[in-house]
């Protein structure tokens, strides 16, 4: 396909992952956000669809294994063919889900799987996961939507599209607990462990590291300044490369015992000195997500330094 007359503005992102993961909502998503949308387009009609008139705004196309004429070693070259051709800024979005969380939703859907129409959903979501193996390996951008809602969902993606324009890359932060694992798709990942835990104090158990006091404690640890102070300049020093590499995005998490106290500050804290630099961040805090609001107090904005002075 040519991509020659296409403006060097113009966007294509090819939306994809296992049945149930939210391609659909995905690409609602993006045609809300000013993305032309066309779901389950046949792969030997996107060269026409490249050659035709230069589009006036971004493409977003859903590919999944119902397409017609659908297979990994098409899609495959699709993206190897676009990932050469700069001027078309295409970018692979691939929706991930444990395999769990899908079997729950096709039984709660009732819908049967399209690749055991006539066998339980589990045999379908194994043979289509291992099937996409190694599209899920080319993703530019991995999004786990395992413990997404709809509206979860939503929020992700227009902080990664809304103003994606701007051609800069993103970053997002995570915490999270060592306990529940690593979250899917982080490129990064620190372990705050070794600071002291507010957790332990009895007047902070209760809070979280988005509170001032929390921060504080936490920034009262003599290993934090450094620490704090190294990984802001790698990141810093890591981003513009990986821009120059045409990465779109960089996602880092920060793990803790609980994911409530010491990775969340750290994730505040980092998300901040980033945003003072102007790169575009986004936070998710997982524990905190599956946990109900404290209403006795909301979370107040702090800054510290290594000595935990205001």
């Amino acid at each position: 396909m040519s991509a020659r007359e296409l403006a060097p503005t113009s966007r294509l992102v090819l939306v994809t992952g296992p049945s149930g993961a939210g391609r659909s909502t995905a690409i609602r998503v993006l045609e809300d956000l000013g993305y032309e949308a066309i779901d389950n387009m046949p792969l030997s009609l996107l060269p026409r669809l490249l050659e035709g008139p230069v589009p006036d705004k971004p493409l977003a196309l859903g590919i999944d294994v119902r397409n017609r004429d659908f297979s990994v070693a098409s899609l495959i070259d699709v993206i190897d063919e676009m990932s050469g051709q700069g001027d078309l800024g295409a970018q692979l979005l691939y929706l991930d889900c444990s395999t769990d969380v899908l079997l729950r939703r096709f039984s709660e859907t009732r819908r049967r799987h399209p690749l055991s129409p006539a066998e339980d959903a589990d045999m379908g979501i194994a043979r289509e996961l291992d099937l996409l193996v190694p599209v899920r390996a080319r993703a530019d951008m991995l999004v786990d939507t395992s413990e997404m809602s709809p509206h979860e969902l939503r929020a992700e993606l227009e902080r990664w599209f809304a103003t994606r324009r701007a051609q800069r890359l993103a970053v997002s932060l995570h915490s999270f607990s060592y306990k529940r694992g690593l979250p899917r798709g982080l490129d990064l990942v620190l372990d705050c462990r070794f600071l002291r835990n507010p957790y332990w104090a009895d007047h902070l158990r209760d809070l979280d590291g988005r509170y001032e006091e929390v921060a504080r404690f936490v920034a009262g640890d003599a290993h934090f300044g450094p620490f704090r102070d190294r990984v802001t300049d790698l990141v810093l020093f890591l981003l513009p490369a990986y821009q120059a590499e045409g990465k779109a995005y960089l996602s880092i998490g920060f793990g803790c015992t609980g994911g409530q106290h010491r990775s969340v500050t750290m994730a505040e804290t980092v998300s901040q000195a980033l945003a003072e630099e102007g790169w575009q961040v986004s936070i998710r805090h997982r524990e905190l997500e599956r946990q109900p609001r404290i209403e006795t107090k909301e979370p107040g904005r702090f800054g510290t330094d290594a000595d935990g002075q205001e």
